[in-house]
């Protein structure tokens, strides 16, 4: 079964500094039959004015992963992390007992756009932590590239959770295939261009839910970058 999730059926918020719109429930917006899928609980695309961002803020049991895709994030918690995540690079904050941080966009003319990801932990209570690699294009052109996962082998930041993300970039007669397990659930989220997922063609923004599916194929490419999420159900 497919569900596809239209990029302007998200939800949509505009606090002048802050553009989100929210593939999920999240803060003021509520869609019941958008809760989440499996594991997955938050996907925000974000767009930061310069010079402002996301004050001093906690979290707990949560896994999030920041996916930059212009401009560049500075990441700032009470773990002593200071950095910068530039497109290319993947964040993750394991939130565990609880940790405080701010993001924000110190540039004085562009904005930062990037999705912000939360996945539900295996465990509660665990120790917070931070992790954060590069994944360069070559890595991710015409291939889903495993760039987090609760097994870290080749080299995926680690999850506390039972689901693996994949990164591609996609264009012309470049494909892929991945099997899946129709006893999980998947997602593809859409980061920018134009891409068939089994036969379903998507634009920039849109989505596609999976359940009961044994294999996902990606085709039809123009100019795509997509997240390919595998999810306990």
């Amino acid at each position: 079964m497919m569900l596809v999730r239209r990029s302007e059926a998200r939800g949509h918020a505009d606090h002048g500094w802050l553009r989100s719109h929210h593939s999920f429930s999240f803060a003021d917006y509520f869609d019941p039959q958008w809760m989440g899928w499996g594991n997955l609980r938050v996907i925000n695309e974000d767009r930061i004015a310069p010079g402002t961002g996301f004050g001093t803020h906690g979290h707990r049991d949560m896994e999030i992963v920041s996916y930059v895709l212009q401009g560049n994030l500075a990441h700032k918690d009470s773990m002593g992390n200071v950095e910068g995540i530039p497109p290319g690079e993947v964040q993750r904050m394991s939130a565990g007992t609880g940790v405080m941080h701010s993001e924000f966009n110190h540039a004085p003319n562009s904005e930062t756009h990037f999705l912000q990801i939360w996945i539900e932990p295996d465990m509660r209570g665990i120790p917070p932590s931070y992790e954060q690699k590069a994944f360069a294009d070559a890595e991710k052109r015409g291939v889903l590239r495993r760039v987090a996962s609760n097994d870290t082998a080749d080299g995926a930041v680690k999850l506390h959770a039972d689901a693996t993300i994949y990164a591609g970039l996609f264009d012309g007669a470049e494909s892929a295939r991945l099997a899946l397990d129709p006893a999980r659930k998947a997602y593809v989220h859409l980061v920018r261009g134009e891409l068939s997922v089994n036969g379903q063609a998507l634009k920039t923004g849109d989505a596609v839910a999976l359940r009961d599916e044994a294999a996902l194929v990606l085709d039809q490419a123009r100019d795509a970058e997509v997240l390919v999420f595998d999810l306990a159900a």
